[in-house]
């Protein structure tokens, strides 16, 4: 169902360090920063994620998480942003489409909920 998971940070590095020591006696490697300075951590069955809120604002609650739904198919996620804006959703971020992340290629859908929590529905490009 989920395809990750993203918190607000306002110190990545600090988190880094935590979440690579936490998540590491689970099995997890340590986190991957992009250049953009987000820490992935990649796992078989989904990604979790920390990163300082795009809109410059100190994370808080919420402020900065995401939380994504994994989608089969480009059809599927239009599907899911009409049905979310058709009961409750309003829109953030750009429409629906495709975006790059090194070699990740993925159609990704943001909205808000009717309580303003941030969700995403994503699918992957081969």
């Amino acid at each position: 169902m989920f395809s990750h998971i993203m918190l607000g940070a306002n110190n990545v590095e600090a988190s880094k360090a935590f979440y690579d020591a936490a998540l590491g006696v689970l099995g997890c490697k340590p986190g991957v920063l992009n250049a953009k300075g987000a820490c992935f951590y990649f796992t078989d069955t989904g990604v979790f994620a920390v990163t300082k809120p795009i809109d410059g604002k100190p994370a808080s609650k919420g402020n900065g998480s995401t939380i994504g739904f994994a989608a089969q198919s480009q059809e599927d996620v239009d599907s899911w942003h009409a049905a979310g804006l058709a009961n409750g959703g309003s829109l953030c971020e750009d429409p629906p489409g495709i975006r790059e992340n090194g070699d990740l290629k993925m159609y990704i859908a943001y909205l808000l909920d009717p309580s303003g929590n941030k969700v995403c529905a994503l699918h992957r490009i081969a």
